[in-house]
């Protein structure tokens, strides 16, 4: 007597990727199911359901990320409880923390990982696991260009950093207690005691950092639930988020609905304007300008401007306040403050579970004025990035004026110059060092080819001499990004890069700078005809040829004004298979 083999379906659903190798009767589709089956994947798993990929950033190299596992057991119950099948598979994991030289440079091969992992399997829609600073934009450019449904879970922030019986914030309060240190104000001692403090439960930064802001642009775009930028890691209700996202995915795949139905140029407006309300990383403008070269939708550093002019800072979180995520989710998190800025925002932009903007932050409540304030209370008036234009800076600069020292917002002062992160580092504290408190500091050839990557080191250390006489900022001025969790009148991402024989290459120590945010200015008050003869007596830029991936970046990488991506990986490209081996 013959035994009779599991019963395939004579028809599985064509409108499903995953039909293509699950769906046949043929040598390729036995191959397909049955390698899976190793994995005690029962016949009923390939009935037609939506595969839906889990796409996994977990590292123990990644802090932000290593509660990752739990995460996605927490969305596969969310796939199954919808009748979907889940997968779960790895890409590279970006560490902002422990990663060199530098995280950023990194960002774009994640990008082509996801695309491709995505493209190359069965799989229907994607979930895509989120935390530290890179991983957000990474994963979203990737799944971008291969345009299938997708939703965006974040791992959420860390608890309120505690310390001596006061809130502490990752990056903002390293910075200012490495300050003291330096200033001598705070013993080597005390500072060490202060690390287990600051980072003490699962997530990343629970400052406004690049993590937290990248969750809440996900947020703003209507590629996540509702809530999904602020609640803590270790709260039990991120992984009732997880576990619904895990059902939605499996609801959109059903619609067909696809990241490009869902995110648009008014989805971007939003995103750009909720940046400025909740006094969000510079970083967001070159992250947000990647995504949308990958989605096809016109974006530029003068709709950052535009759009962002007039919003005022609604949320007072460091490094632009005093509170932190723990507290801003308590206060009623991202759809109270959504809420709050009411007509400055297009409540008809859709989201992944179908609803617009509108209907999914009509009945959002704040709880806290102190934490998100009203419009007609804001904590800074108009506070959104400022994009700067000038001899300096022809394709542009930015600053974040809510993290930076009004009275320096308008400043001429003299150039201190700073080749390279190693000449910063060198002579930084050097006590015949010739600066004042007026003076601008300079650092060049950090950018995205000079170093290479484009590090998060443009809130340059102050020179001990000044911090010991109570100086607490400076106008400092790089080709560098920074760190979303840093302050200070900082002038970031100058373009063209010095790398690139960019004006912020001919500067020399003294020459005079002007700085008019108001304005949007930013001047390099030398004569043309010096410059120009500065400019034929350039040395040749550094050039990083140490061959592999590096030699990749710096034949390929755009300039930060075009979001920094490969100039062969912008646009959509779609899920299709070009050939098939088997």
């Amino acid at each position: 007597m013959k035994t009779k083999g599991p019963k395939i379906p004579d028809s599985i659903s064509e409108t499903l990727r995953s039909s293509a190798w699950f769906g046949s009767r043929d040598r390729n589709g036995f191959m397909h199911r049955s390698w899976m089956k190793n994995q005690g994947t029962p016949q009923r798993m390939f009935d037609g359901r939506p595969v839906i990929g889990i796409c996994n950033t977990w590292s123990e190299l990644t802090p932000c990320n290593a509660h990752f596992r739990q995460i996605a057991e927490a969305v596969k119950r969310g796939v199954l409880e919808a009748g979907g099948f889940p997968v779960e598979f790895p890409v590279m994991s970006l560490g902002e923390t422990l990663l060199r030289p530098t995280a950023m440079l990194f960002r774009n091969l994640v990008s082509m990982d996801v695309e491709e992992s995505i493209r190359a399997n069965p799989i229907d829609g994607v979930v895509l696991l989120c935390g530290c600073d890179k991983t957000t934009p990474a994963l979203i450019m990737g799944a971008a260009s291969c345009d299938i449904p997708t939703i965006v879970v974040s791992g959420g922030p860390m608890l309120n950093g505690k310390f001596r019986g006061k809130d502490i914030g990752s990056g903002t309060n390293l910075f200012s207690m490495s300050e003291d240190v330096r200033a001598g104000r705070m013993s080597v001692d005390d500072f060490v005691g202060a690390e287990a403090c600051m980072s003490r439960s699962a997530g990343h930064c629970m400052t406004m950092g690049t993590a937290s802001t990248m969750a809440s642009i996900v947020e703003a775009l209507g590629l996540s639930l509702p809530h999904n930028a602020a609640i803590p890691a270790v709260d039990a209700r991120r992984y009732e988020l997880a576990q619904n996202s895990g059902r939605e995915i499996v609801g959109m795949v059903h619609k067909g609905m696809r990241i490009s139905d869902v995110v648009d140029r008014r989805s971007m407006q939003n995103a750009v304007k909720v940046n400025a309300a909740i006094g969000g990383s510079t970083n967001a403008v070159i992250h947000m300008l990647a995504i949308a070269g990958r989605m096809e939708i016109p974006l530029s550093l003068d709709d950052f401007d535009a759009w962002s002019r007039e919003v005022p800072l609604l949320v007072d979180l460091m490094p632009s306040g005093q509170f932190l995520m723990e507290d801003f989710y308590y206060a009623g998190g991202l759809p109270a403050l959504m809420r709050e800025m009411g007509g400055l925002l297009d409540g008809d932009a859709k989201t992944v579970n179908g609803r617009t903007v509108g209907e999914n932050i009509a009945d959002a409540e704040c709880w806290d004025r102190k934490v998100i304030r009203s419009l007609d209370n804001p904590v800074r008036a108009a506070a959104g990035i400022a994009v700067l234009r000038g001899n300096l800076a022809p394709n542009g600069a930015i600053i974040k004026p809510s993290a930076a020292s009004g009275k320096l917002l308008q400043h001429r002062g003299k150039a201190v110059v700073f080749d390279s992160l190693e000449d910063l580092r060198a002579r930084i504290d050097d006590p015949d060092l010739d600066v004042d408190e007026d003076s601008v500091l300079v650092m060049r050839n950090v950018g995205l080819k000079g170093f290479p990557g484009m590090p998060e080191v443009g809130n340059m250390p102050l020179p001990t001499k000044l911090l010991e006489k109570g100086v607490r900022d400076m106008v400092r001025i790089s080709d560098a990004r920074m760190s979303g969790t840093a302050y200070g009148t900082v002038i970031l991402h100058v373009s063209p890069e010095a790398a690139m024989g960019g004006m912020l290459a001919l500067v020399r120590d003294g020459d005079m700078i002007e700085l008019d945010v108001e304005g949007r200015r930013l001047v390099l008050d030398v004569d043309d005809g010096v410059l120009a003869e500065r400019s034929a007596e350039l040395p040749e830029p550094p050039r990083h040829s140490g061959g592999g991936y590096e030699q990749l970046f710096m034949n390929h990488v755009l300039q930060p004004e075009k979001g920094a991506d490969f100039d062969f990986l912008v646009g959509r490209r779609g899920a299709k298979v070009s050939q098939n081996a088997h």
